[in-house]
C-alpha cells in the first residue's frame, strides 16, 4: 500500500453515545463506500451533491458504494449559498422522498458547507430523522462546517436561522478534492483554519503566518496538517459545549456577527462567500477590540495584514468591487440585531484580548460600533 492510499488519519468527536470520526486523508473521494458501510443502518444511501461537485465526484462516490455493496441513489441540487433557503429546501425534501426513502437510509452529503448544511438539516426532519454523513469538497467545510453538527437554511431574516443541531455518523475529507478549488474557494476556507489560532491557539496563529500562503497555493502536507489541528480544535470545543449553551461553543463565531451581516447586506450572493465573510469578520472583531482598549493595537495589525495579504478582502471596497456607497452602518447594525446569538435584543460579539484570547461579551456600545463600521466604510 502506497503513502498515499494509506489508512486515514482519524479525528476522533467524543459525544455521550454519539461519537463518530473525521477520516482525513488523499483519495478517500474512492473509499467513501468502505469506511461507511459498517456504519449503516441498511445497505442503501441517498447523496446529496450540488450541480458542480455531482459532476466531478458523483460517478466516483456512487461507485464506492457500488463496491461496498451499498444501492446509492442520488439528488442534485443547484450550486450557489441561494440554494439553501426555504423553496430550496422544500424542493430538496420533496425529491428525497421522491426516492421513497425509510427510516434506515442514511443521506450522503457530497459537497460545500451549503449542501452540508441542506443536507443535514434533511437528516434531521426527513422521516423524523435519519442518519447522514458528511463528504465535505471545499476547505471551509472540511475544517469547520462538517464537523459539529451545525444544520440549517437561510431566511429573509437571516443566516441559518432555522435550523437543527444533528450530528453525522462520519465526516470523510479527502485533501486530493482540494486540488480543483479556485484560489477564492481555498481562500474562504482559509479564513476558518486561521480562526482556529486567533480563539485560543497563538502558535497555531504563528504556524499560519508562516504557512498560510503555501498552504492556499497547493502545499498538500499544509493542507493535511491544518485539516486535522482544525477539525481536532474544533471536536475538542464541540464535545464539550455541543449545544451552544455556554459561551465556549459561540467562541467558533470569532467574525461571524460581523460576517453574517456583510453576507446579508450582499444578498447571500457571489460577491461575498461565507468565508470571506468570516475574514473580513475576524479582521473587524479585532480592530474593534483595539478600539475599546481590550487588545494591543499590533496584534490588531498583525491580523489585518496576515488575511489581506494572502488575499482575503479585510477592507469593505474590496467586496463585489468599489462598492463603498452601497454600505451603511444603520443597515449592518440592523442584521445584527437578527443575528441568533443576539439576546434580548443585545447583540453578541465574540472579541479579544490579544491573538488567542478571544471571549464573548454582550456589552458592547454601539456608539463604538457604528464609529468601526463608519471608519471602515470610508476606509
Amino acid at each position: 500500500m502506497n503513502a498515499r492510499s494509506s489508512a486515514p488519519r482519524m479525528v476522533r468527536l467524543d459525544l455521550a453515545g454519539r461519537a463518530y470520526d473525521i477520516a482525513i486523508g488523499a483519495q478517500l473521494i474512492d473509499r467513501v463506500g468502505e469506511l461507511a458501510a459498517p456504519l449503516l443502518a441498511a445497505p442503501r444511501v441517498l447523496v446529496v451533491s450540488d450541480q458542480t461537485v455531482a459532476a466531478l465526484y458523483g460517478a466516483r462516490v456512487a461507485a464506492s458504494f457500488e463496491r461496498a455493496g451499498v444501492q446509492s441513489a442520488s439528488v442534485t441540487v443547484p450550486a450557489g449559498e441561494g440554494t439553501k433557503d426555504l423553496a430550496g429546501f422544500g424542493r430538496l425534501m420533496n425529491d428525497l422522498l421522491d426516492r421513497r426513502p425509510d427510516r434506515r437510509t442514511t443521506l450522503v452529503a457530497l459537497g460545500g458547507g451549503v449542501v452540508g448544511d441542506l443536507a443535514g438539516f434533511a437528516a434531521a426532519v426527513l422521516l423524523r430523522g435519519v442518519d447522514f454523513i458528511q463528504v465535505p469538497t471545499t476547505l471551509l467545510a472540511q475544517v469547520d462546517s462538517s464537523v459539529g453538527g451545525k444544520t440549517g437554511i437561510n431566511t429573509r431574516h437571516g443566516k441559518n436561522l432555522v435550523g437543527a443541531f444533528y450530528q453525522p455518523r462520519l465526516v470523510v475529507a479527502d485533501t486530493d478534492v482540494l486540488d480543483t478549488l479556485p484560489r477564492r474557494e481555498l481562500l474562504a476556507g482559509y479564513a476558518e483554519v486561521a480562526k482556529y489560532g486567533l480563539i485560543d491557539d497563538p502558535s497555531f496563529w504563528d504556524w499560519c503566518e508562516k504557512n498560510g500562503s503555501a498552504l492556499i497555493a497547493g502545499d498538500g502536507v499544509r493542507r493535511a496538517y491544518a485539516i486535522e489541528h482544525s477539525c481536532r480544535a474544533k471536536a475538542r470545543i464541540v464535545a464539550a459545549d455541543e449545544r451552544e449553551t455556554t459561551d465556549l461553543r459561540a467562541l467558533l463565531n470569532l467574525g461571524h456577527t460581523f460576517g453574517h451581516a456583510l453576507e446579508a447586506e450582499t444578498g447571500f450572493g457571489p460577491d461575498l462567500l461565507h468565508g470571506e465573510a468570516v475574514g473580513a469578520g475576524m479582521a473587524m472583531a479585532f480592530t474593534l477590540s483595539a478600539r475599546l482598549g481590550l487588545c494591543p493595537a499590533p496584534d490588531a495589525e498583525r491580523v489585518r495584514h496576515h488575511l489581506g495579504t494572502v488575499g482575503l478582502p479585510v477592507r469593505l471596497r474590496t467586496i463585489g468591487g468599489d462598492n463603498r456607497r452601497q454600505w451603511n452602518a444603520a443597515r449592518l447594525i440592523d442584521h445584527m440585531r437578527g443575528d441568533k446569538k443576539a439576546e434580548a435584543g443585545r447583540l453578541t460579539f465574540v472579541l479579544v484580548r490579544g491573538i488567542g484570547k478571544a471571549f464573548v461579551t454582550r456589552e458592547v456600545d454601539e456608539t463604538a460600533l457604528r464609529g468601526l463600521l463608519d471608519a471602515a466604510i470610508a476606509a
